[in-house]
């Protein structure tokens, strides 16, 4: 997108009424670029372009600047109605430097050769230029009209004619002529001008107008207007579906051009507001209240609960695509489902309903099957053969079973009664139009795919995916593999959390694993936070002299080190790293996966924008006895046999294969229990925490 500018070189220093730009792609845009004149602007530009052309990429360039004229000057001009021919004529005219330009004096030029006075107007210059007023209000009988069609279409639009003055565009479009023309000779064929031009070319020129959406043009996009706007425009229009651009260039080719998004600002603005980037989490966002020493797994649910929120932005997306992504808005029926009355057997349909006795029935010629209707009407005291799925005729409301008839060639009959609507469906029975079938926060299921599809909806909005980092620490690991002292250990938790959180939906990167050194640590953190939505870390959460995690943390201001009440997994170190949240799980490998199922895995999913997900137990009978003090909730390592639960031989966090031989966790609440065999307790399988 380009703020275009009809005067002379602004400065090195960024300003307001100078040239900006500024790049998008799939919704995100770069940062605006201040372009000080025309001379700098256009190299930027031919320069851009031919960088973007080489990597193969299709590209819409918007000006906000007039691309064509009232109605009958071209003509005046070039003898015909050829926008593009004006081009060139003013081209071949304008002189410009970044200090100087002829605008004015061209404008009175063009006056002279026209009938009456005008239609150029507002001299801004001190001294006098023939044949160009100062005023609007002096011009009589040049026989143009003042405004094209495009311009009317725009509320607040500013005519081609006035060339100076707040919010007047004829001195852009003047200086502007001769640079498109430029254009167009340079990249020649691989260059299109829409509206007057099928848009199929790699590199696209259109008319838009910066105005369409005054209000989302907030000093919170850039404190410079021309800046802010030109963002604006580059993440709406990027954004937006393939077959919404489609949409906005259905147009009709004038000679007037046409304002590219004019009289579509409803489809804009959707673009335009579906990738805000979501507020940033709280620095304290993970502090719990002052004087919590020892934290309950349910009040640490309920603060992740309460004090999270979305972390990502949002795109469309294609239904065959969207399986296991989180919806970001609700999804409405297009069109009811089903869209009419149909036959939900293979049998013969006629108005019901039928009494008791023998029925028989002329048939009408023809039949229905679904995707063939019948194009005419049953008479009363008819019938039609009609298939499964096939619309019902009008006429027809009841359909009889094939298997409960006999027929002729000419007729059926059956056995009474048959109510009236029998072995038929209604039309949106299942889904109407306009209603909501999904809500926002929903991961999407292969059965949500069918349900969508069959509501006519073809994309869909959803949250980006999630991108996870996921981190080891500690100068003892080795990746397996490698070479390893009795004195060393093997990284089991990166490769399990990597697996965990790629099976919750996620996007993993893989940050490897960083030796109990702070500043290599530092420098990690702040090498991956750009890359990353949330980072998992394990070891160094507790506060020791080699919990590097937690002191890090602890200097950004955000650390919450929380000592959870639960066996296994106290120790978590939460906080922010450059705005990322930094989920610190203990080092050791059960303790980590408990946590990481337990706490990460629904703060993950809010994140991701989705709802909060509690795992589905059952009470079973237990094949054990235990007693349990009062004071922290246990996760014990179960699984089912014969249907009762039996525990892994060792409570031990160390025995890192009681995850293999488990297929789920016994959960224990914090009071005292006694458990004697028999006893019911809450069975978590591992399948509950997998999505």
């Amino acid at each position: 997108m380009v703020d275009w500018s009809g005067g002379n070189d602004r400065g090195a220093r960024p300003t307001k009424d100078a040239i900006w730009a500024c790049i998008g792609a799939a919704g995100t845009t770069s940062d605006p670029v201040y372009l000080r004149n025309r001379q700098v602007a256009e190299a930027w530009i031919i320069q851009t372009l031919t960088g973007l052309r080489a990597a193969g990429h299709r590209v819409l360039v918007g000006f906000d600047l007039c691309f064509a004229y009232p109605k009958g000057f071209a003509t005046q001009l070039v003898g015909s109605e050829d926008p593009l021919a004006l081009w060139d004529w003013f081209a071949a005219r304008v002189t410009d430097s970044p200090v100087a330009n002829n605008r004015f004096d061209l404008a009175g030029q063009i006056n002279a050769r026209l009938p009456g006075t005008g239609p150029f107007w507002f001299n801004a210059l001190q001294r006098d230029i023939p044949h160009l007023p100062r005023k609007g209000t002096d011009r009589t009988g040049h026989g143009l009209p003042e405004k094209r069609t495009a311009d009317l279409a725009v509320k607040g639009s500013f005519s081609p004619w006035q060339l100076a003055g707040a919010g007047a565009v004829g001195g852009q479009v003047i200086m502007g002529f001769p640079t498109l023309a430029r254009l167009r000779r340079r990249f020649d064929g691989d260059l299109a001008v829409w509206p007057f031009q099928p848009p199929d070319a790699q590199i696209v020129l259109a008319e838009t107008y910066f105005s369409l959406l005054p209000d989302l043009n907030t000093p919170k996009l850039h404190p410079i207007k021309d800046a802010a706007q030109v963002m604006l425009y580059a993440r709406a229009f990027s954004g937006l579906a393939p077959a919404d651009m489609a949409q906005l260039m259905a147009i009709d080719a004038t000679p007037e051009g046409w304002v590219l998004g004019a009289g579509a600002e409803s489809v804009l603005r959707a673009a335009a507001t579906r990738d805000v980037p979501p507020p940033p989490l709280r620095n304290d966002c993970f502090a719990m209240p002052q004087g919590a020493h020892w934290t309950p797994v349910d009040t640490a649910l309920d603060h992740l609960r309460t004090q999270l929120g979305p972390v990502t932005g949002q795109e469309d997306m294609p239904i065959a695509l969207s399986a296991g992504r989180i919806l970001a808005q609700e999804v409405t029926a297009r069109r009811s489902h089903p869209p009419a009355p149909n036959a939900a057997v293979d049998g013969y349909g006629f108005a019901g309903p039928a009494p008791v006795g023998v029925n028989r029935l002329p048939l009408v010629a023809g039949r229905a099957a679904a995707g063939q209707p019948y194009g005419g009407t049953v008479p009363p005291g008819h019938a039609i053969r009609i298939l499964t799925g096939a619309n019902l005729p009008d006429g027809v409301d009841t359909v009889v079973l094939q298997e409960d008839v006999t027929t002729t060639d000419t007729s059926v009959a059956f056995h009474g009664p048959l109510k009236q609507g029998a072995n038929a469906r209604r039309a949106g029975e299942d889904m109407t139009a306009g209603e909501m079938i999904l809500p926002a926060g929903r991961k999407l299921t292969p059965a949500d795919l069918a349900t969508i599809t069959a509501a006519g909806v073809g994309v869909v909005t959803v949250q980006k995916r999630l991108r996870v980092g996921v981190l080891s620490t500690g100068d003892e690991l080795r990746d397996a593999g490698e070479p390893a002292t009795v004195g060393q250990i093997f990284d089991a938790n990166r490769p399990m959390l990597c697996a965990v959180a790629a099976g919750w939906g996620y996007d993993v990167v893989d940050l490897g694993r960083a030796p109990d050194d702070r500043p290599t640590l530092r420098q990690i953190l702040d090498d991956s936070a750009p890359h990353c939505d949330v980072i998992l870390t394990s070891g160094g959460a507790s506060a020791g002299d080699e919990d590097h995690m937690s002191a890090l943390l602890s200097g950004t201001g955000s650390l919450a080190l929380w000592r959870i009440a639960m066996k296994p997994g106290r120790p978590l170190a939460l906080g922010l790293w450059r705005g990322t949240p930094v989920f610190g799980l203990p080092g050791n490998p059960v303790a980590a996966m408990v946590c990481a199922m337990i706490f990460a895995r629904p703060a993950l999913q809010v994140m991701a924008g989705g709802g909060w997900p509690s795992p589905e137990g059952y009470l079973l009978p237990a094949d054990f006895t235990k007693f349990k003090k009062a004071g922290r909730r246990e996760y014990l390592r179960a699984r089912i046999v014969d249907g009762r639960v039996h525990l892994f031989a060792s409570e031990g966090s160390g025995r890192v294969s009681g995850l293999s031989w488990a297929t789920g966790l016994v959960e224990l609440d914090d009071a005292a229990q006694e458990i004697t065999a028999g006893d019911l307790v809450r069975f978590i399988p591992f399948g509950s925490f997998a999505h």
